[in-house]
This record gives C-alpha cells, structure tokens and sequence, in this order.
C-alpha cells in the first residue's frame, strides 16, 4: 500500500478569527475550516467539507486567543488527515524588510517578536501560534510567509512617507499588505495565460473584510493602497482607510481621545459600520440601501473611493490591461462591481452585464481593452505552495519526522 501524498498545513490567523488548511502535494483540498468570532459572543468552528457538501458548525466555549488555539491544535491532531502533515506554513501579515517566505528559525522568531509594535493587532497572535506549534512538534518544520513581501519590489517613491526623513531609518514607510492573495492572483493570472501578468498592467482589487488595491507591472507591484498599517487606503468594513491626519489632534482636543481610543474607532468602529450605523457587512448594506440613506451613502462612499484607486494606479501604470476583483465583495457583488466600473469607459473597461450578475470568471465585454476578471483568491494555497518552495518537500517527504 502507498504511503500518503506528503501534506502541508496552512495557517491563517487574524485578530478574531484562525483560517486553516491541509493540501496534499498534488494541491488537493484535504481538510480546511475556520474557526471565528474568538473573543466574541458565539465562537465556533466550521469545518469545510472537501467533496462539496454542506459544512459542519460547532459552537466553542473558547473566551480567548491562547484558549482557541489550545483548541484547534487538539482538534486537528485527532483528524486523519493531520498524521500526514510534514510542514506547517503562516500567514505572517508584517514582514518589515522581508522579501520573501522563510523557514521559521529561533533567530527568526526573535527577529518576529521585536517587530510586533508594527503589528500590534496580528503579529502577537500569529507568533502565538507558531510557538504553540513548535513546542507541540518540535521537528514540524514552519515557514513563515508575509503578507508584505509581495509589495517589496515598489519603487522607493512609492513606499516614502512626507514625514521628517529620520522615520524612515526606525523603518517607517508604506508597506502594503494582501500580499498572500496578490501573489495567488497573478499565479492565476499567469495560469490563465492573461498575457498581463508577466508583460502588462494590472490592477488586483482585493475587496472583503478589509480592502486594498494593488498596482502591478510585469509581474511586480509598484503601488499599493494600504500603507504603513492595514488601516489606510480605502475604506473597509471596519477601518477607516486614508483619513486627514488633522483628525488625531482635533479628536485629542474636542473629545479628549487617546491614542488608543483613536486606534480602536479607526479601526473597529469606522468604514463601512461607521458610516452606515448599520452593518459592516456590504450584504446587509446592499439589502437596505433602498430604504435607509446611511447605508446608501456607506455602499457609495466605498465604490466612490475603489473608482478613485483604479483611476490614480491606472495613471501610475501608464495605461491598464488587466483588473482583478477578488475577495467576499470582489467575488459576490455584481452591484458592487458595476458601480466601482461605470464611468471608466475611458480607461478601456466596459463590463458584460450578464456575464456580471453571474459573477464569471471573465467579466467585461470582448470589445473592452481591458480584461475584468473575477478570481477567487486562495491565501491558504498560497501559503501551501510557498511552504513546499521554501523546504523543498520532495526531499521532506523521504525524511520520517
């Protein structure tokens, strides 16, 4: 009897929620779940069925991070699927001046736990659960792969802030993030033998909970939205995007705001929930936009500044070729793309209405300079492919761990 394909397991923990992956070496969908809400009233873990059937939902009684992962860890190491498992990957959203995915070394993990006061919000988990998956399997490499990276290869105009200049030196700069998803889409891109995607321009528009673009030329990202944090660019669900930096000194003033209340509203209370005072869910919007302004003026609002990025990248590309929707707006919301489209006509994309309200895979007419695809992103796979780049899994998979 055959030995199993070598698998990898892919990690994907955020400030609530931990996303989880296990892919055999021919990419083929294992196991995979998530479990959200940690923290928050209502925690539970779907498990995704692989053959497509309805996915099982279990409700958690875990008040905390540790006790999620703690958790998830026993879980997994009771499913089959778990004893064949030879490497572990780790979406790491900050990289600071990485530039690519590496295997997680003690020097490494050092390295990771000076960098967290630029990622307050996720790198202290994250590390949580690389050091938890360490201390349970020690011989289990781990590799991590930053959401940074992708955007490394920005010119440095693109990445200066008009700050006093010393910043820079303690690391200061725009950054960029989605980067797991960025890259995935223009494998796909490359996959689909969109010509763009080595030789061209392309804008990827990553579009869900959080939301940022990406300019993209020949295959290599010269602009992105999101700055020195995932708060700026454009207008999130939660999170404000770019705001008048005047706002800090005028809150501080008039509504004696701390820093750390202004983090909080900026990034929990803002965007789309803040706006609307209804939902930060662009479904609950689009349902009662009819009838309830605010949520009118939150969806408008965020199709009104997801224009205004395509036009300004489109500008720093020197024309456009490609762009990509993605994420649970991108990928869901033909309204959403119809409105973010109309009007840039000038730039070469005119949409297929039919092909639009199906969400296609190709959704502009055969006339339009410019291709409009819809592309479900996969940061899990993303993260697998790199694990098996980084250690070479045909050499892990003779090695008994």
């Amino acid at each position: 009897m055959k030995s199993a394909l070598p698998s990898v397991l892919a990690i994907n923990g955020g400030s609530s929620s931990i996303r989880f992956a296990v892919y055999d070496g021919k990419e083929t969908l294992q196991l995979a779940g998530k479990i959200e809400r940690i923290g928050l009233p209502g925690t539970k873990l779907t498990v995704q069925d692989p053959a497509g059937k309805s996915p099982t939902i279990r409700r958690l009684a875990v008040g905390s991070f540790n006790t999620a992962v703690d958790f998830l860890l026993n879980w997994l190491e009771s499913q089959p699927a778990f004893s064949s498992i030879k490497a572990v990957g780790h979406r790491v959203v900050h990289g600071l001046n990485h530039t690519k995915p590496e295997q997680i070394t003690p020097k490494l993990l050092s390295k990771l736990r000076r960098l967290t006061l630029y990622d307050p919000d996720h790198l202290p988990l994250e590390l949580g659960l690389i050091e938890e998956f360490g201390r349970r399997h020690p011989k289990l490499p781990q590799v991590a792969c930053f959401d940074t990276a992708f955007h490394c290869t920005m010119p440095r105009v693109a990445k200066l802030l008009p700050i006093p200049r010393r910043f820079a030196a303690k690391g200061i700069q725009r950054y960029g993030f989605h980067g797991l998803s960025y890259a995935y889409l223009m494998e796909e891109l490359r996959r689909l033998n969109d010509p763009a995607a080595t030789k061209g321009r392309v804008i990827l528009a990553h579009l869900g909970n959080g939301a940022s673009l990406a300019a993209v030329r020949d295959g290599q990202s010269i602009d992105t939205s999101m700055g020195f944090t995932p708060t700026g660019g454009l207008v999130m669900s939660t999170r404000t995007g770019d705001l008048d930096p005047g706002l800090v000194y005028f809150l501080a003033r008039t509504e004696r705001m701390s820093a750390t209340q202004f983090q909080k509203m900026a990034n929990q209370e803002s965007g789309l929930r803040g706006v609307s005072g209804i939902s930060s869910d662009m479904r609950d919007l689009l349902a009662r936009e009819d009838r309830d302004v605010r949520a009118a003026e939150a969806v408008a609002l965020f199709c009104y500044q997801a224009k205004k990025w395509i036009g300004s990248f489109a500008a720093a590309l020197g024309g456009l070729d490609t762009l990509v929707f993605a994420g649970g707006i991108g990928e869901n919301a033909p309204l959403v793309r119809e409105r973010i489209c109309a009007g840039l006509d000038f730039l070469g994309i005119e949409l297929n209405a039919k092909r639009n309200a199906k969400n296609a895979s190709l959704i502009s007419t055969d006339i339009g300079r410019v291709k409009v695809r819809v592309i479900r992103t996969d940061e899990e796979l993303m993260i697998a492919r790199f694990v098996v780049r980084v250690l070479n899994l045909e050499s892990i998979r003779k090695t008994k761990l």
